[in-house]
């Protein structure tokens, strides 16, 4: 985890450090705007840009970004695949998927790739920031319609690994959007250990992100449906 994320824990505050974002689309006004406004925000520096999924990866391989706003239909290396890659070899970086439409199957790709949730291109600029900065705290970024889509598309863990009480005690938490700080405070344990619980609640529910967990956690009946709503 880099410093910045760690400082992001419990929500950015005067004097923390910045969230470092790299932005990802194939369309370059779409790069400007998005650059233009989150460079109002002092938590926020957009860091670097890229035109597809390939060169996304190779920029945050270098990087080591915060956050990633990463659009999904793109040219050479589309934004699902990206995601993909991205969990597997940087699991300490966000990744936000963006889209055109709530009803795009991508969607559903980015979120089983390990999205840890998506905006809509038609997203406001204040709903924007708070998710980014909401995802850097590593808080699920799921609307209620897009939750309950998501409840029907993404499908159940098989045969996942049953929870000890103190890890079925985080993931009630983490799917209410709790960051890992919160968690902790909660719970009155360390920090590193709620991080080495969410990654053993991963790694048993066999899923590659906290959103996919979160959506376990409803299925169960561990949270109603309305908890995971998320004004993103």
């Amino acid at each position: 985890m880099t410093e910045s994320r760690a400082m992001a824990g419990g929500g950015i505050g005067p004097g923390d450090m910045t969230i470092r974002i790299l932005l990802v689309d194939d369309h370059s006004v779409v790069r400007q705007g998005l650059r233009m406004f989150l460079g109002l925000d002092p938590d926020l520096e957009v860091i670097a840009e890229a035109s597809d999924g390939a060169e996304a990866l190779r920029l945050a391989r270098e990087l080591r970004p915060d956050v990633i706003l990463m659009d999904l239909l793109m040219p050479v290396m589309d934004g699902v695949t990206a995601i993909g890659h991205l969990r597997r070899e940087l699991p300490d970086t966000e990744v936000l998927a963006l889209t055109s439409v709530l009803e795009d199957d991508k969607v559903v790709g980015a979120v089983r790739a390990g999205a840890i949730g998506y905006l809509l291109k038609d997203t406001q600029a204040e709903e924007l920031v708070r998710a980014i900065k909401g995802a850097a705290a590593g808080q699920a970024q799921l609307s209620r319609a897009a939750a309950e889509r998501l409840m029907r598309e993404v499908r159940a863990p098989e045969s996942p690994e049953a929870l000890t009480e103190r890890e079925t005690d985080v993931l009630r938490l983490l799917a209410t959007g709790q960051s890992n700080k919160e968690i902790a405070r909660n719970l009155t344990i360390n920090e590193s250990t709620v991080k080495s619980h969410v990654s053993n609640i991963l790694n048993k529910l066999g899923v590659q992100g906290r959103t996919q967990a979160a959506l376990h956690a409803v299925r169960i009946g561990l949270i109603p449906a309305a908890a995971l709503d998320k004004q993103v």
